[in-house]
């Protein structure tokens, strides 16, 4: 069971490297143990795109290195604050991807302009701005998570983003698509016009048609075919 979840969270690590999500050392993601013990998250001092099964750690919520080798990542309370209060969620992505840091930076909401946006608008992404500092302890995990409330994903202004999802597959690919989203709202903007977006009713339809859990499975497929191609 052990190698399968080390093996999980080392291919999720790779494809978000390999997603632009990667921010040299920095950025993990993680999978909740199944015997409850914390959490399978990648270590320190590694980028995504270099992480092997050896290079993932099981952490307890306090903190400790239970399994595995090598220093810890500080920003550990992300995912066990998280996980703690989403108890259906499986998998925790944080990462620094750029275009989603800038858009939130800037102040903006993100806008259901694409299909990428109605992943998560409506409720739309929560913004955590109270440091954008590292989130190094429990207490200011359990504010994120707090911020995150039910939603699938949450801002931390300054700082990154953070993804969820029942799994660390859906997690993962959450975090592609919010980049994206972000990147299309970019593009969009730079023609020097506000153009029409969706309304929340036809969001919801979109979502329901395009986001729907087989197609999200689909798209991880795609991105584990797409890491062994490279």
């Amino acid at each position: 069971m052990s190698a399968d979840i080390r093996g999980l969270v080392a291919l999720s690590s790779r494809i978000l490297g390999a997603s632009d999500q990667g921010d040299l050392v920095w950025g993990h993601s993680s999978a909740r143990d199944p015997e409850g013990r914390g959490v399978w998250i990648k270590a320190a001092g590694w980028g995504l795109e270099e992480i092997t099964p050896a290079r993932v750690q099981l952490v307890s919520p306090a903190g400790e290195v239970l399994e595995g080798e090598g220093a810890r990542h500080s920003e550990y309370p992300i995912h066990t604050e998280i996980m703690a209060a989403r108890p259906e969620v499986g998998g925790v992505v944080h990462t620094h991807s750029p275009y989603a840091v800038a858009l939130a930076a800037a102040g903006q909401e993100l806008l259901p302009v694409s299909h990428a946006a109605n992943f998560f608008v409506p409720p739309g992404v929560p913004r955590f701005t109270e440091t954008a500092d590292l989130i190094l302890t429990p207490e200011l995990g359990k504010k994120v998570a707090a911020t995150l409330g039910s939603a699938s994903a949450v801002f931390l202004v300054n700082h990154g983003i953070v993804t969820v999802g029942r799994t660390l597959q859906a997690a993962t690919v959450a975090a592609v698509i919010l980049e994206r989203a972000a990147y299309q709202q970019w593009i969009t903007r730079g023609f020097g016009t506000w153009p029409t977006w969706s309304d929340p009713d036809e969001s919801r339809a979109k979502r329901e048609h395009i986001f729907h859990p087989e197609a999200v499975d689909q798209v991880w497929d795609y991105l584990v075919r797409r890491l062994e191609r490279a």
